[in-house]
Formats: structure tokens, C-alpha cells, sequence
């Protein structure tokens, strides 16, 4: 799956660590996601969704 969150985090200025705070997860959560090794979960997903406020579907992108 891709994803823009790598893209939306820098536009928020926030750090790796500050986003995994805010989302309630690891770093290394953030770091897998960002990099495609690991897809989140629907909860995270939304979790993201609310906290750029933007769809879903504009940040997660399945590679298909």
C-alpha cells in the first residue's frame, strides 16, 4: 500500500516521534508505514484521516 503520510507529516511540521505521539503508536509504527513495510490498521487509518483531515482515500493507496 502507499501512502502520502511521510509527505503530510513534513507539510505539518512534525516529527516522526510527534506523530506516533498523536496517534497513540511507536515511532517505529510511523517509520514501517511511511516506508510500505507495514499497512494500518482500519483504526489507524481513520486515526490519520481525522488528524489531517483529509479522506482516506487521499492518503492510503492500495498498490493494485
Amino acid at each position: 500500500m502507499k501512502n502520502r503520510l511521510k509527505v503530510l507529516r513534513a507539510e505539518h511540521d512534525l516529527t516522526q516521534a510527534d506523530l506516533a505521539a498523536k496517534l497513540d503508536v511507536s515511532r517505529q509504527t510511523i517509520i514501517a508505514v511511511e516506508k510500505g513495510k507495514f499497512d494500518p490498521s482500519l483504526s489507524l487509518a481513520f486515526k490519520v484521516s481525522r488528524l489531517f483531515e483529509q479522506p482516506i482515500e487521499d492518503i492510503f493507496r492500495d498498490d493494485a
